[in-house]
């Protein structure tokens, strides 16, 4: 039987809304995000000649569904954000681009998810206080 912390059933958690910040303003991510299901939500830059697919886009992000939305990156990815930056001491990262960088970043989160896992499966008291299992 499995635990609650490697149930599968508990991964699969539906998502209506992914919110990214001005980065994340392309076509390709707005049709990957459609087609699998889930809307995201970031800033998007209007044009002098903007499509009506954009432009629907800018007006939901625009709404107050919206900027709620959007206001969530602030209380839950942002602190992560910090915090893996903080643990593993990647600011300012050693290495440029985004092909070499992801890899590191994805590495440390793998790593942060380990810990934190292996702090559940030992009980210890803080299950997400690694830094001191990394001496940093």
């Amino acid at each position: 039987m499995y635990d609650p912390m490697t149930a599968l059933s508990s991964l699969f958690v539906e998502t209506y809304y992914v919110v990214g910040d001005s980065g994340y303003d392309n076509y390709k991510l707005y049709n990957v995000s459609r087609n699998r299901g889930f809307a995201l939500v970031c800033p998007v830059q209007r044009y002098e000649h903007t499509p009506t697919t954009r432009l629907e886009w800018i007006e939901f992000y625009e709404s107050e569904l919206g900027q709620v939305i959007y206001s969530w990156r602030s209380k839950s990815i942002e602190p992560l954000i910090e915090h893996l930056k903080q643990v593993f001491i990647l600011d300012p990262l050693p290495i440029r681009g985004y092909q070499k960088t992801a890899g590191l970043v994805l590495l440390s989160v793998l790593l942060y998810q380990i810990l934190v896992y292996h702090n559940l499966k030992t009980k210890h008291q803080q299950p997400k206080a690694i830094k001191h299992m990394l001496c940093s």
